[in-house]
């Protein structure tokens, strides 16, 4: 049963990715703009933002550093002056390997500037008038980009994996809130996907998808109207399981498969 109103017609809607001059944010901001949306990126790299714009006329850009609250305030506020936005994707993260007997707190605070401070500003932004559009008749749609890193613990994700699940809960916890009154929120986990920040790993990457591979699972999951997305199902199903084990079998797993 769909949680969400699916998003089937993609013609005319008013779509802000923050986090999309590279990777999954991106691969996403093209497919919708092929598919009739007016696209916005956000992104730190100012080049990178104009080059799609220059590959998808149409589109806009404007960059920010989700860090900075008042950049993003600023930037929500000239898209809306334009009109109701009808997605906010967070697609922003850092992702550095680290494991606790090489604790670094500088990385270890990056980590939760980007992924869930720069949310939480995002979120200070846009909440406000998605709820006056749902109020308007409008079905706006709030979505965050988690991963299956933040389901549980995992080797090397000493810095990652704590911001994805404070994502996960906190997308948990706005749809309770914002659905009842007519905002749609979904999470996004998806495996390993072929991005700069997976390149730093080390180790072998079951089921690695390409970001257009992932691109095209997001976009297929708001259209059915889920509340997750996880994919690729072949991985994340096996991982699904993993997480009901008790401790004592699942850190014995983990281990084992992984070998660190």
């Amino acid at each position: 049963m769909a949680l969400n109103p699916p998003i089937t017609d993609w013609h005319g809607r008013r779509v802000w990715l923050v986090g999309a001059s590279s990777g999954i944010g991106r691969a996403v901001a093209s497919l919708l703009h092929a598919r009739g949306a007016q696209v916005c990126v956000s992104a730190r790299s100012q080049g990178r933002l104009d080059e799609f714009v220059r590959e998808h006329p149409g589109s806009q850009a404007l960059a920010l550093d989700v860090t900075d609250a008042a950049a993003v305030a600023s930037a929500a506020r000239q898209l809306l002056a334009a009109g109701p936005l009808d997605l906010v994707c967070y697609c922003a993260g850092h992702y550095t390997p680290q494991t606790a007997d090489a604790l670094d707190l500088d990385e270890l605070l990056r980590h939760q500037r980007v992924n869930v401070t720069g949310a939480l500003h995002v979120l200070a932004a846009v909440v406000p008038p998605l709820l006056q559009a749902a109020e308007a008749g409008r079905t706006p749609h709030l979505s965050l980009v988690a991963s299956v890193a933040g389901w549980r613990g995992l080797p090397q994700s000493l810095g990652y994996g704590p911001t994805k699940a404070a994502l996960i809960n906190l997308a948990e916890n706005l749809f309770l809130d914002l659905r009842p009154r007519g905002v749609a929120v979904s999470v996004i986990n998806p495996g390993f996907v072929d991005t700069p920040l997976t390149a730093q790993n080390r180790f072998a990457m079951p089921a690695l998808l390409s970001p257009e591979q992932a691109a095209r699972a997001i976009v297929h999951g708001w259209g059915r109207g889920r509340f997750e997305l996880h994919f690729p199902r072949r991985f994340t199903a096996v991982l699904k399981c993993m997480r009901c084990l008790p401790y004592r079998w699942y850190f014995f797993l983990v281990h084992r498969i992984t070998g660190l």
